[in-house]
């Protein structure tokens, strides 16, 4: 029996972004334990060899999935809004995309060498948007980013109970209003 090698019967070559949809799809069937370089590779029908030309080693394949989910939290940034404003966006965007991908926030907390790119990203501008507005900015960043951790998880379990969603999704805008409120100037 032949093994697979870089390109597929097909004669396409395997792309970058196909890696990453590949490795996305596997990471939430397997409920965050089915993302390994051999089963992304054989999910592709290539060597696991091929996959390094595309990204280095599980790490960066789990960072580079975190840029192109968690991109878009980064994205929508009000210029000249206020602290707070841009907070409540920021968090509130990123609780959604925890809730829509939970089992990559899960692998995340797992592969410290993940934490990267726009993940760090993400808590840099957080912590200076907090630091604008107290002197523990973070203890505060801690704060909320587990509070939308624990939300955005609890959002995902909610998958297929119709109505229990916006609930959820409200629920933790009410209370990331409430803890905000202990920041205002």
């Amino acid at each position: 029996m032949s093994r697979p090698r870089g390109r597929p019967a097909q004669g396409a070559g395997v792309s970058r972004e196909g890696i990453l949809a590949a490795a996305l799809e596997l990471l939430e069937e397997g409920g965050g334990k089915g993302l390994s370089m051999r089963a992304l590779a054989a999910r592709l029908g290539v060597t696991p060899m091929s996959l390094y030309h595309h990204v280095q080693d599980h790490a960066s394949l789990l960072r580079a999935l975190s840029d192109r989910i968690y991109g878009e939290v980064m994205d929508g940034q009000e210029e000249g809004a206020a602290p707070l404003e841009v907070i409540r966006g920021l968090l509130c965007r990123y609780h959604d995309a925890v809730g829509r991908h939970p089992q990559l926030t899960l692998a995340i907390f797992s592969e410290p060498d993940a934490f990267a790119g726009v993940s760090r990203q993400i808590t840099d501008h957080l912590t200076a948007q907090l630091a604008a507005i107290t002197s523990e900015p973070v203890l505060w960043r801690d704060i909320l980013v587990d509070h939308a951790h624990g939300s955005g998880l609890a959002l995902a379990s909610a998958r297929g109970r119709p109505g229990e969603a916006p609930m959820l999704s409200e629920r933790y805008r009410q209370a990331l209003d409430r803890l905000l409120a202990r920041l205002a100037p």
